[in-house]
């Protein structure tokens, strides 16, 4: 005979995964959103280009060229990465009222939400190992590595 309080268990455990997966979630879109949307909402920014120079512990420096109207500033940086290596030029957004650069394009956008991407991944885990929705799981899980290796390749 079943008991009576499987079932408020049974929703008491989905609840609990359901929370756990949605923060997750939103930890990676809050840790993207910080880059992206500079590099998405970009209408009205300053768009350029970098050449990086040098590279210190956090980040690179280098000549920025503005596109249209101005010549090439210095002292401007961008976050270092796996992705900045000395010499290379690519093209960047300005952030607004700052001397920080974030990576522009296709490239730019991909690794902006790389966190999500992570994030999607690990509450693929939780959607599968803790609610037993395991296509849910496969499908969550299938878009994080879709994104995350997106950007390794557009990088």
């Amino acid at each position: 005979m079943p008991s009576p309080s499987h079932p408020a268990l049974s929703f008491g455990r989905m609840a609990a995964m359901a929370v756990v997966a949605l923060l997750l979630l939103v930890g990676g879109v809050w840790g993207s959103w910080g880059s992206a949307q500079h590099v998405m909402l970009a209408k009205g920014r300053e768009h350029g280009r970098l050449t990086v120079v040098s590279c210190e512990d956090d980040t690179c420096t280098g000549p920025y060229d503005p596109n249209g109207a101005g010549g090439p500033r210095a002292g401007m940086t961008i976050e270092k990465s796996v992705a900045v290596k000395k010499g290379e030029e690519f093209p960047v957004v300005v952030k607004p009222d700052t001397r920080e650069l974030v990576r522009g394009g296709l490239a730019g956008v991909l690794y902006a939400w790389a966190p999500l991407g992570g994030a999607l991944l690990l509450a693929s885990l939780v959607i599968g190992g803790g609610m037993r929705l395991t296509r849910t799981a496969w499908t969550v899980a299938g878009a994080g590595a879709a994104l995350l290796i997106g950007t390794f390749l557009a990088l």
